[in-house]
């Protein structure tokens, strides 16, 4: 299988992932590439069987990059993809202590159904998604423990 992955990654976080997966895709004999939105042409996408989109989350939708590239790829129908989304880690509030609620932690992780909703206009196919979340620390990172089992597993659901 042929797997082009696009990432667009502010800290370095999503590039961290994308690489990681391009390395388990790789071990398990598939060719797989990656490289940044902003070095890459959304009207000439490389062929590929399965297209992966990591996309770092801002006030909770993708980053503007992500979603103009998006927006402009010229993607067939029936174009297979999937999604990744680094998220801040769900943190107490300052004042109350209290964590955050089911509700309150969607509205601000709206970056997978914002890239999906995109896609689908195109007629693309999705196949899975991966949320990967960044320490409570900054925006830098690190990345959550456990990341690299999450990206294996979904590594696993691509093929």
């Amino acid at each position: 299988m042929k797997v082009e992955i696009f990432h667009a990654s502010k800290y370095g976080n999503g590039e961290k992932v994308v690489a990681y997966l391009q390395g388990v895709l790789l071990a398990k004999g598939h060719q797989a590439t990656f490289g940044h939105v902003r070095d890459a042409d959304p009207k000439g996408m490389p062929p590929a069987d399965l297209y992966v989109f990591c996309a770092p989350t801002r006030i909770g939708k993708p980053i503007g990059k992500m979603r103009r590239f998006l927006k402009k790829a010229k993607l067939q129908e029936g174009t297979k993809y999937a999604l990744i989304a680094t998220h801040g880690e769900p943190v107490p509030n300052k004042k109350t202590g209290k964590m955050p609620s089911q509700e309150e932690i969607e509205k601000y992780q709206q970056n997978i159904p914002m890239m999906e909703a995109l896609l689908n206009e195109k007629g693309a196919v999705k196949v899975a998604d991966l949320k990967v979340f960044v320490s409570s620390e900054g925006m830098r990172g690190p990345l959550v423990e456990g990341w690299e089992k999450k990206v294996e597993e979904f590594a696993a659901k691509l093929g």
